[in-house]
């Protein structure tokens, strides 16, 4: 066994449990350098939004202790990715680097330069892992070898492979070697400037998040014993806890789907009562998956109408106030504006409600649903960069699998369906019926309708 350093590179995989790359680590022996690159500078790299960068912070802070309840420390560093890296291996003479695939386009690009130089040119040992999708993008293939568009069909495939490998043990268990770490200057975390200061807006996101694995496992197990078997009924309850809360989790890897997927599918198991919840929840996990899929073939799912018709669409260029309106919460209609403030004051908004006030945006005020999309990628502690493109484009219906181009939420139908004793509509807009609330900033029936017509135009 080799005492030479290897490099455990962090990247969307903020965990100890379950994690292929550390794993893989500690079985090469030798000192660690757990590694966590803040890349705000590489080419085609998306910077976090603010929302993001809180969550962030918190994250690698539970990770840097659960890092030393098992002997390890965590180095931050800040820079290009790649530079950064390869400094880190010069510094250390380490003799192997370990990383779990990401899928976007920039990112795989630095992912593939950095092993061909390290490992073809340097002749390390460089292994990368699947660690945050449960099939990967280029192993669901349409029967004609292709990639997927629908959802249902992808579904269907995903669900007809092989099931998921078990989660691994995290490293330092009896089955093994010691760990032993190995510590380089690091920058401060408080250095980076993740939290907001002057003013300081995350008050309602410490209220209701708790960022790293710990949290993140609280989540799962409240979930799956308590809340999975009524999932199909009260999901779409924007004012019941009816969804898993672990969005956010997943999308910094702090827990790993496959870990989702095998302690639902015990419940399943244990508790036949609760197997359609379980199902129901599960297609979820699966629509994460599509979204990979889609990013993976189309990079460009968060920049560019993947139905090029929507190019000629006549979209309005907002004014300023009502851009605001909107963003803030003030337009005059109510579950729109409770969705905004819920966004705002907390960093997620209730998945039924995030297709009402997209809809609003895209057709009732035939706003670019990109305008959109950077504003959630902003103030979503959950920003996934495939399922936020993903879910806008559903709405806008300029998707590979998109909503229909007539179908508008109308938001005040919305509200009596899912939210008929206005529990939701009160929590967030507690002067609705007073003079204080706004009155509506548009019509919602002439709105539509003049959103129909512009879709005419292209189809």
């Amino acid at each position: 066994m080799t005492e030479s350093t290897s490099v455990m590179w962090f990247r969307d995989d903020l965990r100890v449990r379950d994690n292929p790359a550390l794993r893989a680590a500690a079985e090469h022996g030798g000192p660690i350098v757990c590694l966590y690159v803040l890349d705000d500078e590489s080419p085609g790299v998306r910077p976090l939004g603010g929302a993001s960068r809180w969550w962030l912070h918190g994250s690698l802070t539970a990770l840097a202790a659960e890092l030393g309840e098992i002997g390890l420390s965590l180095t931050l560093r800040r820079g290009p990715a790649a530079e950064v890296v390869r400094a880190v291996v010069d510094e250390t003479d380490a003799a192997a680097v370990f990383w779990n695939r990401r899928y976007g386009e920039a990112e795989r690009a630095i992912d593939t330069d950095l092993k061909s130089f390290l490992k073809d040119e340097r002749g390390l040992d460089v292994r990368s892992f699947q660690a945050n999708l449960l099939a990967e993008p280029w192993t669901v293939q349409t029967g004609q070898g292709g990639w997927y568009k629908v959802f249902t069909p992808f579904y269907r495939a995903v669900t007809s492979l092989p099931e998921p490998r078990h989660p691994l043990p995290e490293p330092g268990d009896e089955d093994s070697p010691a760990l032993h770490h190995r510590r380089l200057p690091s920058d401060e975390l408080d250095s980076w400037g993740l939290l907001p200061m002057h003013p300081d807006w995350a008050a309602g996101l410490r209220d209701r998040w708790t960022p790293g694995s710990a949290g993140a496992h609280e989540r799962l197990d409240a979930f799956v014993h308590g809340g999975v078997g009524a999932y199909p009924d009260e999901h779409d309850l924007p004012a019941e806890d009816g969804t898993s809360s672990l969005s956010p989790h997943l999308r910094f890897g702090e827990i790993s789907p496959f870990e989702v997927w095998h302690a639902v599918e015990r419940r399943r198991a244990r508790a036949p009562k609760d197997a359609a919840g379980a199902s129901a929840f599960l297609r979820q996990i699966v629509w994460r998956e599509f979204a990979y899929h889609l990013l993976y073939h189309l990079p460009s799912l968060g920049t560019k109408n993947m139905r090029e018709e929507f190019d000629r669409f006549p979209w309005e260029e907002p004014e300023a106030a009502e851009l605001e309106a909107w963003q803030q919460g003030r337009t005059g209609i109510p579950l729109v504006d409770a969705g905004m403030r819920e966004l705002w004051t907390t960093g997620v908004m209730h998945n039924r409600v995030r297709m009402v006030v997209a809809s609003f945006l895209v057709k009732n005020m035939r706003v670019d649903w990109r305008v959109g999309e950077r504003w959630f990628w902003d103030t979503l502690v959950d920003a996934d960069p495939a399922s936020n493109a993903l879910n806008w484009q559903w709405v806008a219906g300029s998707g590979p699998d998109a909503a229909p181009y007539f179908r508008v939420f109308n938001p005040e139908l919305q509200a009596s369906k899912f939210d008929p004793h206005g529990e939701y509509l009160r929590r967030w807009v507690p002067e609705l019926g007073t003079d204080a609330y706004p009155e509506p900033m548009l019509d919602l029936k002439e709105s539509r309708k003049a959103a129909l017509e512009a879709y005419a135009t292209i189809r």
